[in-house]
Parts: C-alpha cells; sequence; structure tokens
C-alpha cells in the first residue's frame, strides 16, 4: 500500500515523556518533508540584512528558525511574521536603524543561528549579547571571535572560556581581510560570509585547515547568489566578498530538508521498504544527501530525477565511509549500520562531538544498550553488525537527531522507547505526525 505522509495538528506524542515504537511491515510511502532548516536559516540570516522585502515559502517553522526569526526583530531594523500554517516567513525592512537590544539574545541550543548573528551584531550600534542553554555555553565560538578580531570588531567571551555569553560591540565592521580556522564547523566561514555583505570594504577571507563540512559553504554561497550577492572563491580556502554589495528581497522557495529526509530513508533500509521522498534530487547542494549513495552501497536501490528521490531497502552490507561531508546523518546511518551485516567504519565526525550533545557518545551508547558493539575514537565510529538489535529505552540528550534516528530502530526491533520525544521540534516539529503517518490507515 502506497502511504501518503502529510502534515497534522500537534500530536499528543509530544505531551509524552516517553514513547514506545511499534514495528512496521510493508512500508511503502511518499513523505513530503519540512524545508530545509539549513537553508532557511540561511535566507532568514541574509533576509535581515536585505534592502528589500522578503518572503520565505516552504520555510521550517522549528525551535532554530524561530529563535533565529525573533533575534532580527529584536534588533528593530526588520518586521518579521512567521505564518506556520502557510510555511513562510515574511521579513520587512522597516526603515529603522539596526540596534543592539537591551536584554541578551537567548538562542537555547541553536549552534548556527548563534554563529551567524555574532557577525550581524558587529553592524548594529551599541552591545549585543548572545547566549543560549548549559549546552550551548560550552559550544566553541573562539575561531570566529578571533577573525572578527583581525577586522576591529570587539567580540569576546564574557567568561573567557570562547563559548558564550558572547558580548558584541556593534557598529564597528567595516570589512577587510581576516583568517578563520575552518577544522571545527563550517559556520564560522558562513557566517562571516553573509554578514560581510553590505560593508564599505566588504571581505577577504582565508580558511586555515582543512574545512569540515564543506557542502555548508557551498550552501552559504548559493543562498547569497539568490538574493544577489555572488561572490569569488577559489576552493574552500579563499573567497571574496566585493565591498558595499546589497541583498535583494524577493520570493524564495526553500527546497525539502536533506537532514529531515534520512530518517524516513533509514525506514525503508531497514525494513525492507520502500519510500519516496519528492521535492529534492541528488543535484541538491545539501551535503546531507549523499546518503542517499551511502545507503546504495550498502545494498539498497535509489531512483532520483528532479523531483524526488526514492529508496527502497534490501540486504545490508557495512562499508567505510567518511562523512566529513554530512556529519548531522551520521547517526542515522550508525543506526542502519546495525541491521547490515559486517562492519561500517565511519569516518570524519569529530565536530559530532561539539553539536547538540556529544553525538559519538550518545549514539554508541545508546547503540551499546541495543545489544550492538560499537568502537569509537576521537573523529571515528565503527558498528559490528550481524546480530539483531534488540529493544532498549533510548535516552535522547534533548538532541533531536539522536530521537529521530533511534525512532526508525523501532520500526524494526520490538520493545525501543524514545524518551523526551519532543526534543525534535529543534528541526523537525512535525516529525512525529509523519513518522506515524507511515502505517496509513492500518
Amino acid at each position: 500500500m502506497d502511504t501518503a505522509v502529510a502534515r497534522s495538528t500537534h500530536n499528543p506524542i509530544m505531551d509524552l515523556p516517553e514513547v514506545g515504537i511499534t514495528p512496521l511491515k510493508d512500508l511503502d510511502a511518499t513523505v513530503t518533508v519540512v524545508g530545509s532548516k539549513s537553508y532557511t536559516n540561511r535566507f532568514l540570516a541574509i533576509a535581515g540584512l536585505a534592502s528589500e522585502p522578503t518572503i520565505l515559502r516552504h520555510a521550517l517553522h522549528s525551535q532554530d528558525t524561530l529563535l533565529l526569526a525573533e533575534a532580527l526583530r529584536a534588533f528593530g531594523h526588520v518586521d518579521v511574521e512567521a505564518d506556520a500554517d502557510n510555511e513562510t516567513f515574511f521579513v520587512v525592512p522597516n526603515g529603522r536603524p539596526m540596534r543592539a537590544p537591551d536584554t541578551a539574545i537567548d538562542m537555547g541550543n541553536a549552534g548556527t543561528p548563534i554563529r551567524f548573528l555574532i557577525t550581524m551584531a558587529a553592524l548594529a550600534e551599541g552591545r549585543t549579547v548572545l547566549t543560549g542553554n548549559k549546552r550551548m555555553c560550552e559550544r566553541p565560538m573562539g575561531h570566529l571571535l578571533e577573525a572578527l578580531d583581525k577586522l576591529g570588531v570587539e567580540a569576546q567571551s564574557t567568561a573567557g572560556n570562547g563559548s558564550p555569553p558572547i558580548e558584541v560591540s556593534g557598529g564597528t565592521l567595516r570589512g577587510g581581510s581576516t583568517r578563520v580556522d575552518g577544522t571545527v564547523s563550517s559556520q564560522f566561514t558562513s557566517s562571516l560570509l553573509i554578514g560581510s555583505v553590505g560593508t564599505e570594504l566588504g571581505l577577504e577571507l582565508a580558511v586555515d585547515g582543512d574545512p569540515v563540512s564543506k557542502p555548508y559553504v557551498d550552501m552559504t554561497i548559493a543562498a547569497m547568489a539568490t538574493a544577489g550577492v555572488p561572490l569569488w572563491r577559489s576552493g574552500y580556502e579563499r573567497y571574496a566578498v566585493p565591498g558595499a554589495a546589497r541583498y535583494r528581497g524577493g520570493d524564495i522557495t526553500v527546497e525539502s530538508d536533506a537532514s529531515g529526509m534520512s530518517y524516513f530513508l533509514a525506514a525503508a533500509a531497514i525494513t525492507g521498504g520502500r519510500v519516496t521522498i519528492p521535492g529534492i534530487s541528488l543535484d541538491s547542494a545539501q551535503g546531507d544527501v549523499g546518503l542517499v549513495t551511502a545507503f546504495a552501497d550498502m545494498g539498497c536501490a535509489d531512483l532520483s530525477d528532479t523531483t524526488g528521490i526514492t529508496l527502497t531497502g534490501g540486504p545490508l552490507t557495512g562499508i567505510d565511509i567518511d562523512m566529513s561531508n554530512m556529519p548531522d546523518v551520521a547517526p542515522t546511518l550508525a543506526v542502519v549500520a546495525a541491521y547490515a551485516r559486517g562492519t561500517t567504519h565511519i569516518t570524519g565526525i569529530g565536530n559530532l562531538r561539539v553539536k547538540e550533545c556529544d553525538r559519538i557518545d550518545a549514539v554508541s551508547t545508546e547503540l551499546r544498550k541495543m545489544g550492538v558493539s560499537v568502537d569509537t575514537t576521537e573523529d571515528t565510529m565503527t558498528i559490528h553488525g550481524g546480530k539483531e538489535p534488540q529493544g532498549a529505552v533510548i535516552d535522547t540528550y534533548d538532541d533531536h537527531r539522536i530521537a529521530m534516528a533511534f525512532a526508525i530502530a523501532g520500526l524494526r526491533t520490538p520493545g525501543v522507547v524514545i524518551r523526551d520525544p519532543a526534543c525534535v521540534t529543534k528541526s523537525f516539529p512535525d516529525f512525529w505526525d509523519r513518522f506515524e503517518a507511515l502505517r496509513g490507515d492500518r
């Protein structure tokens, strides 16, 4: 049976402390996933600096994007309307100057938005304080602060550890030449590129080290070009943004979220079923579409064209894979690897240790609860398959990606229970609606 999966109203699962997952057979579904979180964040930040109104369609309304929208409002220079029912954001310049808010901007655990805002705050009059929850106040920002210092911007960690709270003295960003370390987060590069548009001198940026998560920089450059600001680049090492450039507004449609689709493709992979995701293709700049190829290498059949991606599960075999260009879907692949024959060795994922939680430790701990043998190093995971995983109560560490990846395991393994199911609101508020709809009317 082919089941179409769509949006619904508030799911009562979100009010529960934990939810048990019932296994599913004969999966055949079309799943419409939310708009890309990464693109929504980028287009919102760009719209906040544009000289014309912007409407974002098929935009993700999640904890992260709504926090960014509220932060833009707090600077006072744009009006932002969030219409969740129609999946749109309207961002309209109102003619007032961009000024630091009187109170600190609390970004919770929204890592990408707070990093974008650090550079943007240097454009606002006054002193902006950016903070977040306990985990956010452990996440590294030091390399971005050092790069801004070379541009004459006073931006400092008030705790002196390179992490939030961050205090930025605004009105000081004129542009110029700087360097940033690219080995911890691509978001530092993206923050500098997005925030430099409109400065008098533009930006000449050199990136040191072997940059992580390169496709996210490609997404930033694509988003900037969509908004009328192309830039010069030499690989992932050097970039130049012209001085006094301006973002234009306009009507922008956000493509479907490759990270969000990963969970439903994983459902097909481990159940032997079939899932189709419309609104995205393998040509997407989102690095996480690479998971489709990884699943094909493990034994799934994939079919892709300009209208969508279809994956059909099959007997799975472990693979060796470098996931440095798609670290956000490494937890998804690790869970699928538990159902594959042989060993899966995942490399290039050291930056998972500084995400919403230490995802390497979290994934390995929860897989071991399920009886799966896992070895880890600072930047690798090795999953030993061949033994059917067992049911377990899964701790989610206030991390949306842990909750969603392990929920998929419950579609094959009886006895999987997911704690704190509401943590998915960070990136995919409708996840449980779409997850339950996989079952159709049965």
